[in-house]
């Protein structure tokens, strides 16, 4: 059984019907242009906004229960890196509803930052702290919007060895989205490319070489780097 199922999710003018399933121990990836539809669909399996359409979890609705129950089955990462409450970080992160953080903490690398007031930290290090409270009440399902944005190149690969160690635990997956291609392609089990808010492609990471990314993107590789198709 998929640990997500997902089917017929909509939102009005920003995604057309789209169904998708995941796997437990997936790392997936959307990748598209902007608008395409990535964060609207990462919105609809996180409920945001009114979507049409069914998710389950594990075969539960996630909607069905409370914050507690819910943030173990999903918890979802936002693009934006804002933070106006003058908190530390060990508070931010037990907001996202535990109190044993030391281990997200320490998988981050956040220990000399845990009480440091958010509002006053780099957007790279708000970044790993907004991650940290995503982590924390280890969902079954991560989703992740642009999650390496703001991140140095050190912090973004290892941000993507932790996320590839964590679909290596029983019945965890994650659902990020992306601009990053060569990212993508290295750490992904699986890319779904969106255009034009519906998904156009689904596949492992031999995707890049296929016809979809100078349709979608209008780019192609060229001598290892991607370049506007000529």
């Amino acid at each position: 059984m998929s640990l997500l199922v997902a089917t017929g999710l909509r939102i009005p003018r920003r995604l057309d019907e789209t169904s998708v399933t995941i796997e437990a121990g997936t790392l997936a990836c959307l990748i598209g242009p902007n608008g395409s539809g990535k964060t609207s669909l990462l919105h609809a399996i996180a409920g945001i906004g009114s979507p049409g359409g069914r998710v389950r979890i594990d075969d539960i609705d996630p909607f069905r229960l409370g914050p507690p129950g819910r943030q173990r089955l999903l918890t979802y990462l936002p693009a934006s890196r804002d933070v106006k409450w003058p908190l530390v970080a060990r508070d931010l992160i037990r907001l996202g509803g535990e109190d044993d953080i030391e281990q997200v903490l320490a998988d981050l690398d956040l220990e000399p930052l845990g009480d440091r007031r958010v509002d006053q930290l780099s957007t790279g290090e708000r970044a790993r702290v907004l991650l940290a409270r995503a982590l924390a009440p280890r969902p079954k399902l991560l989703l992740l919007d642009e999650p390496v944005a703001n991140l140095d190149p050190l912090w973004q690969v290892k941000l993507m060895e932790r996320l590839r160690t964590l679909t290596r635990q029983p019945g965890r997956a994650v659902l990020m989205a992306s601009h990053d291609l060569d990212l993508a392609g290295r750490f992904a089990d699986r890319l779904i490319v969106m255009d034009k808010t519906r998904a156009v492609a689904d596949g492992g990471p031999e995707i890049l070489e296929g016809p979809h990314i100078p349709a979608v993107f209008g780019v192609e590789k060229r001598s290892g780097a991607w370049w506007p198709i000529a």
